[in-house]
């Protein structure tokens, strides 16, 4: 990986949400290989056991769900109470919904808002006074490449992404005179168990032509086209060790490609109606 190192007085400790699987147990192992310390959290801690007998103390298994408050509060508590500080938040825990914008309940939309917005919130709002006191520290805002384009089928998925990256935006601005970073990692498809944990809405037949067709194509993709979670730590972990590290940081180039043809999409109705916009002015 290319990357300018940022030397480190100390090791780090992370604070990592969806510590168990996926992306997220991947940067939870390759911080503990490098020789830093890890606040796993996670629903169920169980399958960290193994990573605890290897690394012992510099590994703290909580655990604690995203949706409470209160129990993302009393984990940043015993993280502070192990490693005394918090370098790196990795706030990646989140999860999928797919089907037409009609097709998903009320329950399933305000559930994987609960986890992907407002537990992403929750942990922004238990962790930012620990990295203001320290006037330090690296906030790592997990989005994907729905965070900048949609296609049928992942709409209600892409809201929420779309609102981390909006108040990641904002925030970024906030917190960089406090010495804080913050950088929204974009992921494409990648090989976890992601898709496997997809919440699925009840279909509708009319939505068979567009929705139907894009989940029988992501079905149909060959296993290369999935990145390895393994490669996207790695990347992760290239831009924490950067003295600048980008606001936005895509992995993968699939997802890029998508990204890009999205906001040439946008551009291209800016420039198309600019003579619209600009009447509004005269």
């Amino acid at each position: 990986m290319n990357g300018t190192s940022n030397q480190q007085t100390h090791p780090r400790t992370w604070l990592i949400t969806g510590a168990t699987s996926g992306i997220g147990r991947e940067l939870t192992l390759q911080a503990l290989e490098s020789g830093d310390a890890v606040s796993a959290l996670a629903r169920d801690t169980a399958s960290l056991d193994e990573l605890t007998e290897v690394h012992g103390e510099r590994l703290l298994p909580i655990q604690a769900d995203v949706r409470d408050e209160q129990a993302v509060r009393e984990a940043v508590e015993r993280t502070l109470e192990r490693f005394g500080r918090i370098d790196v938040v990795a706030n990646n825990a989140g999860y999928g919904l797919f089907g037409a914008i009609e097709e998903a309940s009320d329950a399933q939309i305000r559930a994987v808002f609960d986890t992907n917005v407002f537990g992403v919130l929750n942990v922004l709002r238990a962790t930012l006074p620990v990295l203001r006191a320290q006037r330090s520290g690296h906030i790592l805002q997990g989005s994907s490449i729905y965070g900048q384009s949609a296609h049928p089928g992942v709409g209600l998925l892409a809201a929420t992404k779309h609102a981390v990256e909006g108040l990641s935006d904002a925030l970024v601005a906030e917190v960089a005179p406090l010495g804080i970073k913050v950088t929204i990692i974009q992921p494409g498809l990648t090989a976890t168990p992601f898709l496997a944990n997809l919440d699925v809405a009840a279909g509708l037949a009319d939505y068979d032509q567009t929705v139907r067709e894009v989940q029988k194509g992501i079905g149909e993709l060959p296993a290369s086209a999935f990145s390895s979670a393994a490669r996207i730590a790695a990347g992760i972990r290239t831009a924490v060790d950067s003295p600048n590290p980008p606001l936005r940081l895509a992995l993968g180039t699939s997802g890029a490609t998508g990204m890009r043809a999205a906001l040439a999409a946008r551009i291209a109705d800016l420039d198309g109606w600019k003579h619209v916009t600009d009447a509004v002015d005269r």
